[in-house]
C-alpha cells in the first residue's frame, strides 16, 4: 500500500495536507552534499521513501529546514545526483523536495514508485 494514502484528503488536518504524488518505501544509502557558510561538507543517510516529488530520510547530522542540498541517490542501477530543499526535519526523520528534475530523472524515479513492493530493490534491503 503507498504510504499517501495514510494522509486524510479533506478537511482532517488543519492544513488540509494533500500529497501531490505517490510515496513508496524505498531505503538506499544517500549522501548529503553541503555548502553553508563558504564551507562544503558531505554527511549520510538512509531514505525511507520515495516519490517524483521528494523523499524521505534518516539523516546522520543535522539537516537546516530551507537548506538546498546536491543528493547522491542510487535509483535504477543509477547514481542520480540531484538538487533538493529541505521542507521538513524532525527526530523521526527529514523530508526533503527535488527541484528542477529532468525528465529522464523523473522517469527512473516514477518507474521505481510504480513498481509493487516486493520488485523494489530499496524493499529488499529491507526485508532482506
Amino acid at each position: 500500500m503507498l504510504l499517501d494514502s495514510y494522509f486524510p484528503k479533506h478537511g482532517a488536518w488543519d492544513n488540509e495536507f494533500v500529497r501531490r504524488h505517490p510515496r513508496m518505501p524505498f531505503s538506499v544509502p544517500v549522501k548529503f552534499h553541503h555548502l553553508r557558510a563558504g564551507r562544503t561538507w558531505t554527511s549520510t543517510g538512509m531514505s525511507l521513501d520515495l516519490s517524483e516529488g521528494g523523499f524521505g530520510a534518516l539523516v546522520n547530522g543535522n539537516l537546516s529546514l530551507g537548506e538546498t542540498l546536491e543528493v547522491e541517490l542510487p535509483v535504477s542501477n543509477n547514481n542520480l545526483r540531484l538538487i533538493a530543499i529541505v521542507r521538513y526535519c524532525s527526530d523521526f526523520g527529514s523530508g526533503l523536495e527535488f527541484l528542477g528534475l529532468t525528465a529522464e530523472e523523473r522517469s527512473l524515479i516514477g518507474e521505481v514508485v510504480a513498481r509493487e513492493p516486493e520488485h523494489s530493490p530499496g524493499i529488499a534491503r529491507l526485508l532482506g
